[in-house]
């Protein structure tokens, strides 16, 4: 992880300042307010702001002043109530923000969350950091046989060391490229005094996909939840996973209530459609069910047979 001088002394600056509020805050959220938390290689998540805590959550619910009950085990209930049944409007009463640095290509997978608000680091207007992704060697995958979307047989050796040189290098050789079209080095230093330098916007577009970037983002809880969800979840991309990982630590920081009953309802839950019940319900009975009778494709039976471990009854 590399933080820039000016970034180094904004920190130091924001975490020295001090304030009353009459505000609810978060104890454990406020403790690591502003610090920098590495991911992967040169990247981090750092919170910046954030608004309400479980008993927003509560006072939301019930439409009342102050802060809700006085019982956390009450408010936890009605927590885990609203969890339980999806009575979501709640949990958007609270908002946290983020500054993260990412890699891009993982930065175009996040945006398709169309459910915050994002400011991006310009390289219209300034110079990207010349520091990129390269994933370690356990990270590096072949594509899966059964899932178009995910890794599979881990290289290893001479292949893996192939990959790494081939993506370190033309990292390295097209952000050169980037500095002598912008004519301008990232120390700020001229290339040829007799030439111009091309367009940032334009020059930007050499760039691999590696290359990191910046931006704020900011959600509000639910939403933050429905991205955790899906990017939490051990089928996601691990570079993204890492990301959600960080987050999922800051959401136990900021609403620990809240927290537990998404760990329980949405996490460690598992959702199951009418004829699945059905047949569950005959499987509690000990009555003989089969995929061929069960009205279910082999991807749903296999899936509701995972979810309730009964790996013996898996259909190949």
């Amino acid at each position: 992880m590399k933080l820039t001088k000016e970034q180094i002394l904004e920190i130091k600056d924001q975490q020295s300042r001090t304030s009353q509020t009459k505000r609810v805050t978060a104890p454990e959220l406020e403790k690591i307010l502003y610090e920098a938390v590495p991911v992967l290689d040169h990247g981090f998540i750092r919170v910046i702001d954030y608004m309400g805590d479980d008993t927003s959550i509560v006072q939301s619910a019930r439409v009342s002043y102050g802060k809700g009950t006085k019982k956390v085990s009450t408010d936890s209930g009605l927590i885990k109530y609203l969890m339980r049944h999806w009575h979501s409007t709640p949990f958007e009463m609270c908002e946290i923000k983020y500054h993260i640095k990412l890699p891009i290509f993982i930065a175009r997978q996040w945006i398709r969350h169309r459910t915050a608000n994002v400011n991006e680091y310009s390289a219209r207007y300034s110079i990207l950091d010349k520091e990129f992704y390269l994933p370690k060697n356990e990270h590096l995958a072949a594509q899966s046989k059964n899932n178009r979307q995910g890794r599979g047989e881990v290289l290893k050796g001479d292949q893996a060391k192939k990959v790494l040189n081939l993506l370190k290098q033309d990292a390295e050789r097209t952000y050169k490229n980037y500095e002598d079209m912008l004519n301008e080095r990232y120390d700020g230093s001229v290339v040829n005094e007799n030439e111009l330098g091309l367009a940032r916007e334009l020059a930007r577009m050499n760039l691999t996909l590696n290359t990191y970037t910046q931006w704020y983002w900011k959600t509000d809880l639910l939403n933050l939840m429905n991205f955790l969800r899906l990017r939490a979840d051990h089928h996601a991309q691990y570079e993204i996973r890492a990301y959600a990982d960080v987050m999922l630590d800051t959401l136990k920081k900021w609403t620990p209530i809240t927290y537990e009953a998404f760990m329980d309802y949405r996490v460690g839950g598992t959702e199951v459609s009418a004829k699945g019940k059905l047949i569950v319900q005959k499987l509690i009975k000990g009555e003989k069910v089969d995929m061929e009778n069960s009205g279910l494709s082999k991807r749903e039976w296999n899936e509701l047979m995972l979810a309730f471990e009964m790996h013996e009854k898996l259909v190949q």
